[in-house]
C-alpha cells in the first residue's frame, strides 16, 4: 500500500459539482492529524472547513487558494508514514500505486455505483465521464494570456515611394456639409456649426440628433473628451453562494405566482414586553431582539394556520402540508444573501428559540454556516428593519410558500385609546404562494401575527 495518498475534493452538499478553495490552514512540509482542518472551500452553498482524513505530512498541495476545483479531483497529498524514511524516487509504478481518497458516497468496484471493472470509467445513465481538471479565476484587471500557437503579430512592411520621399499627409477634404434644410434652421436657431460635427446620418449627413446633441452637450475649447472604457469599471466573478442564490431567486419568481400583503403594527407593548424578558434570569446571558417576538409570533400563527406551511409538489399533484417548521432566517453576508433555518422550531420554548437565533446568525455573518443548516426550510423571516427598511416585498425561497418581511420599528404618531400618541410601529410585508394561499388565508396569517405583535404577553397566555 502506497504511503501517499491523494485526498479528493469531496461533495460538501446535495449535488454539488465544484467549489472555490479559499485558503489553505496548512502548507507542504506540515504535519497534519487525523480530522485536523486543512482547507476552507467554498461551494454554491456556504464556506465550509475540510477536514484531514489522514494523519501525517503534506507533500503536495495541487491548487492554490482562488482556484475552482471539480468534486472528486485531487487537491493534496498526504505522506501517511513519515517515520519510514525518505520517499523514494518516483517511478511508472510508484505513481500507479498513489492511492485516491474515494468520493463521498463512493461504493467498492463490482456494485453499482461503483468503478466498473477492467479500468473502465463508471458512469451514471446520462452522465459521461466527469472531468476533473481545475479552473483558475481569472484576476481583476489581468488581460487574457494570448493562445499558444498563435504567432505573434507582425507589423506591414512599409510600401516605398518611387523616390523614396515621405508621403504628404492629405488636406482636409472641403466638401459641403450634407444636411437636410430642417436639420441646417435648427443649427442655426442653436448655434450648432455643421462643419465641427461628424454626421451619423445616411451617406454621412447630419441629422437632428447629431445637432441636439451637439447643442445639449457643448465642449469645451481644448477640454479633453470623458472617457468611459474597461479602465472604470469593475467586474466581479458570480461564484458561489451569489450564483445559487441569484438561479434560486429567478426560478422562485417565475414559477410560483407570489402576492404581497401589508400590514402597520402599534408594536409598543411587545417593546416593553422585551425589556421584562431581558430582566428574566434565564435571559440575561443571551442577546433578546424583537426578531424573538416576531418569530414566535409566526411559529403560533402557523398553529392556527397550518396550511402557510406547505410547499406546492407540482411533480405529484399534490400540497405538501409540514407538521414542523424549519424557521428560515435571511442573512446578509459577504458572500451574499444566505437562508439558513432553526430546525423544528415550534417545539421549542422561548429560551431555546433566542439561543438558536443567536446562534444562526453569528455563524452565517462567520461564513461558516454548513449546507444541512441551509436544507429543508419551510417558511421565512426577512428582517430588512435593521437596515432602516420600512418593509419589503420579499421573493419566497424554493419550496416554501411564506416569507415575512419585518420592518423598522419607528416612535410614530398613533391613534390609541381615541388619542394621537408617539407609538413604537413597524410594518410588516409577507408574500405568499397564490398556488396554495389565497386571499383570506394569506390575510388571516398576517392578522394573527400583528394581534400579537400588538399585545404578545395576553397572546403568549391565550393561544399556548
Amino acid at each position: 500500500m502506497s504511503r501517499i495518498k491523494e485526498f479528493t475534493l469531496p461533495d460538501l452538499g446535495e449535488g454539488l459539482t465544484e467549489g472555490e478553495i479559499l485558503s489553505w490552514l496548512v502548507k507542504v512540509g506540515d504535519t497534519i492529524e487525523l480530522n485536523q482542518p486543512i482547507v476552507e472551500v467554498e461551494t454554491a452553498k456556504a464556506a465550509v472547513e475540510i477536514p484531514a482524513k489522514w494523519a501525517g505530512v503534506v507533500t503536495k498541495i495541487f491548487h492554490e487558494a482562488g482556484t475552482t476545483v471539480e468534486v472528486g479531483a485531487p487537491i493534496v497529498a498526504i505522506d501517511t508514514n513519515p517515520g519510514a524514511g525518505d520517499l523514494p524516487e518516483p517511478s511508472a509504478e510508484s505513481l500507479a500505486a498513489v492511492e485516491v481518497a474515494p468520493v463521498e458516497g463512493a461504493v467498492e468496484p463490482g456494485l453499482i455505483g461503483g468503478p466498473a471493472p477492467g479500468g473502465r470509467t463508471a458512469v451514471l445513465v446520462g452522465y459521461g465521464p466527469r472531468n476533473t481538471s481545475a479552473k483558475r479565476r481569472p484576476r481583476l484587471g489581468t488581460p487574457p494570456a494570448p493562445p499558444a500557437a498563435a504567432p505573434p503579430p507582425t507589423a506591414p512592411a512599409p510600401v516605398a515611394t518611387a523616390a523614396s520621399e515621405p508621403v504628404a499627409a492629405a488636406a482636409p477634404s472641403s466638401a459641403p456639409v450634407l444636411a437636410k434644410p430642417p436639420v441646417r434652421k435648427l443649427a442655426r436657431d442653436l448655434g450648432v456649426d455643421l462643419t465641427s460635427l461628424a454626421g451619423t446620418g445616411p451617406m454621412g449627413s447630419v441629422t437632428r440628433d447629431d445637432v441636439q446633441q451637439a447643442a445639449a452637450q457643448p465642449v469645451a475649447a481644448g477640454a479633453a473628451p470623458e472617457v468611459f472604457d474597461a479602465g472604470r469599471e469593475r467586474r466581479i466573478p458570480v461564484k458561489g453562494v451569489r450564483k445559487l442564490t441569484a438561479e434560486n431567486m429567478v426560478a422562485s419568481a417565475f414559477t410560483a405566482p407570489h402576492v404581497t400583503e401589508f400590514l402597520t403594527v402599534d408594536v409598543t407593548r411587545t417593546m416593553k414586553a422585551l425589556e421584562k424578558i431581558k430582566a428574566r434570569p434565564e435571559f440575561r446571558e443571551v442577546r433578546v431582539s424583537p426578531l424573538l417576538l416576531v418569530a414566535k409570533a409566526v411559529l403560533l400563527a402557523v398553529k392556527r394556520h397550518p396550511m402557510v406551511n406547505s410547499t406546492w409538489s407540482g411533480g405529484t399533484g399534490e400540497i405538501v402540508v409540514k407538521d414542523y417548521v424549519n424557521l428560515g432566517i435571511a442573512a446578509a453576508t459577504e458572500r451574499g444573501l444566505i437562508v439558513p433555518n432553526v430546525k423544528d422550531a415550534g417545539r421549542l420554548t422561548l429560551r431555546e428559540l433566542a439561543e438558536a437565533l443567536n446562534t444562526l446568525v453569528q455563524v452565517a455573518r462567520s461564513g461558516k454556516t454548513p449546507p444541512a443548516d441551509m436544507a429543508g426550510g419551510t417558511l421565512s423571516i426577512t428582517n430588512v428593519g435593521v437596515f432602516g427598511v420600512d418593509t419589503g416585498t420579499p421573493i419566497l425561497p424554493p419550496g416554501e410558500s411564506a416569507i415575512l418581511a419585518f420592518g423598522s420599528v419607528k416612535p410614530t404618531p398613533w391613534v390609541h385609546k381615541d388619542k394621537i400618541k408617539i407609538r413604537q410601529v413597524t410594518t410588516l410585508g409577507l408574500s405568499f404562494d397564490h398556488r396554495i394561499i389565497d386571499g383570506e388565508l394569506g390575510s388571516k396569517f398576517l392578522r394573527d401575527i400583528g394581534e400579537f405583535l400588538t399585545d404578545p404577553e395576553s397572546a403568549l397566555l391565550s393561544w399556548t
